[in-house]
């Protein structure tokens, strides 16, 4: 790999890292900066050598999150747990499922989410704390450990954007709280699609490894940053990320072909 091609995918894990720690989609940039820079590469390898960058950023965001806000772990220690176990089954199926299957599912998915939270500008805004009921907190245990953990494994970007949503929109979470909780949830998909990746020879170790510490540098930057201008921020940030996975998956799922 040549050094431009180096540097373009160093910078693309930087950002990666700051746009995960905000609200998730950092995989949005860094999966196709694999993919162009290291022509021939195979996907899986792709995916696993994403996730060895992409555990260090979500971790380090989950710390900083965790150090100057409070994050509800009766809610995300189980939802983590079971992210593990999904992700990595997700991980395993990743090259028997095309991504044809699932792409107009995802699309409309998105789309769902963008007009929901166009529609609902205080979503995320204000906590709501009486929503955490315990059959909503099963609720998204269920939806955020298994759901979202077993998409990620299989693909994963939006990931952190979906996780981010499910504990707004099911326990009322503001965005900012909503985001702490998705990066420790995020971490546990990371680490289980990982290990997989891992175990079957599809992890490039050294570019990883030095895309990890570009991540993490992102990440610490954007945890702070959102952590600082509040979940007005996090909520455009949000919809930015939405549209731009909208206008991605649709030119991969009618233009690309």
């Amino acid at each position: 790999m040549d050094a431009v091609s180096l540097s373009t995918l160093l910078a693309a894990a930087a950002m990666a890292g700051w746009v995960d720690a905000v609200v998730g989609g950092g995989g949005l940039l860094l999966l196709p900066a694999l993919l162009v820079a290291a022509p021939g590469l195979p996907v899986a390898t792709a995916l696993g050598t994403n996730k060895l960058a992409a555990i260090f950023g979500t971790a380090t965001a989950a710390a900083t999150y965790a150090r100057r806000t409070a994050v509800d772990w009766r809610v995300v220690a189980p939802a983590a747990g079971l992210a593990v176990v999904s992700a990595g089954v997700g991980a395993a199926l990743a090259g028997a499922v095309p991504a044809s299957a699932y792409r107009p599912v995802v699309l409309v998915v998105l789309v769902a989410v963008a007009v929901f939270v166009l529609v609902r500008p205080r979503l995320g805004v204000v906590a709501l704390p009486q929503r955490r009921t315990p059959v909503r907190v099963v609720a998204v245990v269920a939806v955020a450990g298994v759901g979202i953990a077993l998409y990620d494994g299989l693909i994963g970007p939006g990931t952190g954007t979906f996780l981010v949503l499910a504990f707004t929109a099911l326990v009322g979470a503001d965005f900012v709280h909503g985001s702490a909780m998705a990066k420790v949830v995020n971490a546990g998909t990371n680490l289980g699609a990982l290990v997989v990746f891992a175990v079957t020879g599809h992890v490039w170790w050294l570019l990883g490894a030095g895309m990890a510490v570009c991540n993490i540098a992102g990440a610490v930057l954007g945890a702070r940053m959102a952590l600082r201008r509040g979940s007005g921020f996090v909520r455009v940030v949000l919809l930015v990320v939405v549209v731009a996975l909208v206008a991605k998956l649709g030119h991969d799922q009618w233009v690309a072909r």
